[in-house]
């Protein structure tokens, strides 16, 4: 079947059409749903912000637990479908958004006072979380659903296949913690990829220090983008190799090869 043609039936009986371009896959496993807010823990005390409620298999739940809510969903019919549920309710606010454009900032101006949950669309999952992560210090955790893929690639370490951008910013900002699978069958449609829930925790103290946070993710975006080359010659574009060959690192190692320290060295003598 295809995912376009895969029609969902809502709780209040009303039917929704899939739609592949916002890669939609709607949970429906109820063990699992109970699994996932069993790690979230939601209470009263918590804001949380859910980014793509769908038809509201977690948002119910979230609601129960007596949070405030903000939902964040880029498919109108739902949208529409999530106000009405909770129209008479003030703790539920729902915005008809793309949470690539939406400035998480407007919901709160504390420090760590946000929890963030999601079924992230597959395709689009790394942008948002670099997205997200433009305010981590409103964020208090994330709790996402997202292919196995790429919560291995954040949580690799040196030199593992999977190791790169995504790890070291990642690992940056958060602590990682891939917290247990979910089998296919617990969607509609059933997505082709292995599933898995992870949560981030934004660090209170960076793991590594650094003169300007935006230089660092120059210098890996530029390093990876040639991950195949050394770094003298993946790197020259934005260091000339006199200053890379000062610092106490390898110039002829791949990018694969340098730790978060690393790193954060090679930015510092670029910012500093």
């Amino acid at each position: 079947m295809k995912q376009e043609n895969s029609v969902i039936r809502l709780p209040n009986g009303l039917k929704h059409q899939a739609r592949k371009r916002f890669g939609q896959n709607f949970l429906h496993d109820q063990q699992i749903i109970e699994r996932i807010i069993k790690v979230i823990s939601p209470s009263q005390e918590n804001h949380i912000v859910e980014i793509g409620p769908g038809h509201g298999a977690l948002t119910k739940p979230l609601f129960e637990s007596g949070a405030d809510l903000d939902c964040i969903e880029i498919d109108k019919d739902l949208a529409e479908f999530i106000d009405n549920q909770f129209v008479n309710h003030s703790r539920v606010r729902v915005y008809q958004s793309d949470i690539l454009k939406f400035d998480l900032s407007i919901l709160s101006n504390k420090d760590r006072n946000l929890r963030v949950v999601g079924n992230l669309p597959y395709n689009i999952s790394t942008p948002v979380i670099f997205h997200l992560l433009k305010n981590h210090e409103l964020i208090e955790d994330m709790t996402f659903m997202l292919q196995l893929e790429v919560i291995q690639r954040m949580a690799s370490s040196v030199g593992q296949k999977n190791y790169g951008r995504l790890s070291l910013m990642t690992q940056y900002y958060c602590k990682v913690e891939h917290l247990f699978n979910v089998p296919s069958s617990s969607f509609i449609p059933k997505p082709k990829v292995v599933s898995a829930i992870v949560r981030l925790t934004p660090h209170q103290t960076f793991p590594v220090k650094v003169i300007d946070p935006n230089c660092l993710q120059i210098v890996i975006r530029t390093a990876f983008n040639q991950r195949r080359k050394t770094l003298k010659n993946s790197l020259k574009a934005i260091m000339p190799t006199s200053a890379l060959d000062k610092l106490p690192i390898d110039a002829s190692l791949r990018p694969e090869s340098l730790s978060l320290k690393d790193y954060a060295m090679i930015s510092d003598a670029i910012s500093g």
